[in-house]
């Protein structure tokens, strides 16, 4: 039997935790798959109430609205990231090969995770491809922020930027330069699948495997400046 794990948020990120109930946990779960079927501009609570057949009151009980789902969807995401990367450099000294792993995790195709019950990571990999900039391109981003709601992706950025600092601690802009891999690494899977004139990654190719080489590239070389 396979022990079921949890990632931990920001209580600021819902009203309710999902995780603490089924109903929270059957939103969460449906709520990505009808996210990746329709698109997060179509997808409202109502259309979720009829897919977990329950009623949309009882959706605004564990979150005040569409855009702070989607929110809390992306930060689970990066804290899943991240913790994957942290189990994987645990035993690792080398900062260039914890970069290595870091940087594959945050390129690859992912697979669903039967530790974490709920969460399909593939089908929430899609959802931060095609709809992640939407979580902090808002009016209110600096209230936002100030709520701790992006506390998962900076951890990410600040646990990369470490590694890069361990390389080169002379380098100028270390969270920079992750925070701009960070984006570009599934900005151009967004370009090799839609807008193919805006990358040279293509899509025929393995676009996992060719993102990786490409954000790479970008790091290493600047470290090496």
């Amino acid at each position: 039997m396979i022990a079921k794990l949890q990632i931990q948020l920001n209580s600021s990120l819902y009203l309710r935790d999902p995780q603490s109930s089924d109903l929270g946990q059957k939103i969460i779960k449906e709520s990505i798959h009808l996210i990746d079927e329709i698109g997060f501009e179509s997808f409202t609570f109502k259309k979720l109430s009829v897919k977990i057949s329950s009623t949309e009151a009882s959706i605004y009980r564990y979150f005040e609205n569409k855009h702070r789902l989607l929110v809390y969807m992306i930060a689970w995401y990066w804290s899943y990231i991240e913790y994957k990367i942290t189990f994987e450099t645990h035993n690792i000294s080398d900062p260039k090969e914890k970069l290595r792993i870091a940087l594959r995790f945050i390129t690859k195709k992912l697979n669903d995770d039967d530790y974490f019950e709920g969460v399909s990571e593939s089908v929430l990999q899609r959802i931060v491809t095609n709809e992640s900039d939407k979580t902090y391109l808002t009016k209110n981003v600096d209230d936002d922020n100030k709520e701790g709601l992006f506390k998962g992706y900076k951890s990410l950025c600040m646990t990369i930027a470490s590694y890069i600092q361990e390389i080169n601690p002379d380098f100028e802009f270390p969270h920079s330069l992750t925070s701009t891999c960070l984006e570009a690494a599934h900005q151009q899977i967004f370009f090799a699948q839609h807008l193919p004139k805006l990358s040279d990654i293509k899509k025929e190719e393995d676009i996992y495997s060719r993102n990786f080489d490409f954000i790479s590239t970008i790091i290493f070389n600047s470290l090496q400046q």
